[in-house]
């Protein structure tokens, strides 16, 4: 790993670790307040492809949080730049809820698969349909491969069994654009001016989150709280910079010991 440089930048999730749905993480409000009371910047890093980031802006913004849409990096946000990038009509699997985030783009006759968290539309016909399309060839493009994430009623799948699903049958490889993938977090990083050695990374999703962050340069800093479950830590190697009970504990220590 790169020399570590003076912080300048702080990276968080949000499902999970700031909120679980419309419940705010207790505390995490005040503690986004006094982390921005310093001189790091702070971006919103997240692979939810349950609603647009207009939508999630809404919801925190009824959550009280101060965060402007500019400071969301999202992997809708990234799976639209690919798609635009290979001139592609893709087959969108994601939820109806997500579809603004990729208003003007060409989705009749498909000879692409995008595909993210879609619980209605994950039944047999529409992936067979999906199948279809990749055994003629069509990319497979995974808005991420998160295996389960946490809902107000416990933990539930997330794309990823879905995912490998469809690359399983048809013999193919997806490329995958979020968390924990390298090009995400330098994209959420650009515009900040600041390198992967001067940020650290708060997050509930040890693999994607922490160790997706760490294998850029950054430090990792695990929340307790969200899809976090006991022994998460040491399914990474190296283990996270910090193991921590909520956001509001990660942002205690880059005031104490970071800064």
């Amino acid at each position: 790993m790169a020399a570590r440089r003076a912080l300048k930048a702080v990276l968080v999730d949000l499902n999970g670790t700031l909120h679980i749905e419309d419940a705010a993480v207790p505390g995490a409000q005040e503690a986004l307040k006094r982390l921005r009371g310093t001189s790091v910047m702070v971006r919103f890093v997240t692979n939810t492809t349950k609603e647009s980031k207009q939508d999630l802006l809404e919801r925190l913004k009824k959550l009280e949080f101060d965060i402007s849409e500019d400071e969301i990096f999202t992997s809708l946000t990234a799976a639209r730049n690919l798609v635009e990038q290979k001139q592609v009509r893709p087959m969108l699997l994601v939820d109806d809820r997500a579809l603004p985030d990729f208003k003007g783009i060409q989705t009749s006759d498909p000879n692409a698969v995008v595909i993210g968290l879609a619980p209605e539309h994950f039944h047999y016909q529409i992936l067979n349909q999906a199948f279809r399309l990749l055994l003629d060839g069509a990319p497979l493009i995974a808005i991420h491969k998160a295996r389960y994430y946490k809902r107000k009623d416990g933990l539930a799948l997330g794309p990823g069994p879905f995912v490998t699903a469809l690359e399983y049958a048809t013999d193919t490889k997806a490329t995958v654009v979020g968390k924990p993938e390298k090009m995400f977090f330098l994209e959420a990083l650009r515009g900040t001016g600041c390198e992967p050695e001067e940020a650290v990374m708060i997050g509930d999703d040890c693999r994607d989150d922490v160790g997706g962050a760490q294998n850029v340069g950054m430090l990792g800093i695990l929340v307790q709280t969200g899809k976090y479950r006991a022994a998460d830590e040491e399914k990474i190697n190296p283990p996270p910079y910090l193991t921590c009970e909520s956001f509001p504990h990660a942002v205690d220590h880059i005031l104490q010991h970071l800064l």
